[in-house]
């Protein structure tokens, strides 16, 4: 058996070789033998939601597979500001640039739901790399994902001229991505509260409450418990335009 049941509900994937998200994770999908290597290292832990994975500042010991769940990457200052960098799903790979560069942790990662993640500690993991070609074109193309994923970030931050045009861009970044199929537009899972939505583009959670009360008024967007759905995603893109 590749799996089994916690009391979180949350299904254990017990094997790396035998990993649904395999195809879909950007560091997962290696060689067999890579993959057999990485599931003899791995240290599996599952966490319920709320859970704090590392810390800003803190020396990267290992990096982080995350196998299912999602986990809230969040930069804060030192007056208190919190910064949510991106939310992270399954098949993708946490601390990997401060590994690699025997750094510190850049954010904070904290899970937003049942999550099962995999740890592989840096001595270990640095060994694997000098070892598999494969694992370092896999390393190479996830820090030009971060890269990008950064560049779309402070984009979306600085470019866009008003809180509303920054928010419409968020709800068609995750309507693209995250979009359920059906009728009626696009339709996601909203998993982050206002406030932690308006850390995501420098607002406050008032003005987010405010805009979503707007959207909803115009018809932009319709919001049930944590369903939201885009009706006609064209207005909403006229907005930052």
């Amino acid at each position: 058996m590749a799996r089994s049941n916690t009391p979180y509900g949350l299904e254990i994937i017990q094997s790396c070789v035998a990993c649904p998200v395999r195809e879909h994770g950007l560091f997962c999908n290696l060689s067999p033998a890579a993959v057999e290597e990485m599931n003899g290292m791995r240290q599996s832990s599952v966490y319920p939601p709320g859970a704090t994975l590392f810390v800003q500042g803190q020396p990267a010991r290992g990096l982080y597979v995350l196998c299912s769940g999602r986990v809230k990457l969040a930069a804060s200052s030192r007056a208190g500001r919190t910064l949510i960098v991106r939310v992270a799903e399954p098949g993708e790979v946490l601390g990997l640039s401060a590994v690699v560069a025997n750094g510190h942790y850049e954010v904070s990662a904290e899970t937003l739901e049942p999550t099962q993640v995999n740890f592989l500690p840096r001595t270990d993991f640095l060994r694997f790399l000098q070892k598999y070609g494969d694992v370092s074109v896999r390393v190479a193309q996830h820090l030009s994902m971060e890269l990008r994923r950064a560049y779309q970030q402070v984009a979306r931050i600085a470019l866009a001229p008003t809180a509303k045009a920054k928010l419409a861009a968020l709800l068609l970044d995750w309507a693209s991505r995250d979009s359920q199929p059906g009728t009626g537009g696009a339709r996601f899972q909203l998993r982050l509260t206002q406030e932690e939505v308006g850390e995501l583009i420098g607002a406050s959670r008032e003005t987010i409450n405010r805009l979503f009360i707007e959207f909803g008024r115009k018809g932009l967007v319709r919001k049930k418990g944590s369903t939201v759905t885009l009706p006609d995603p064209k207005k909403l893109e006229a907005l930052f335009a």
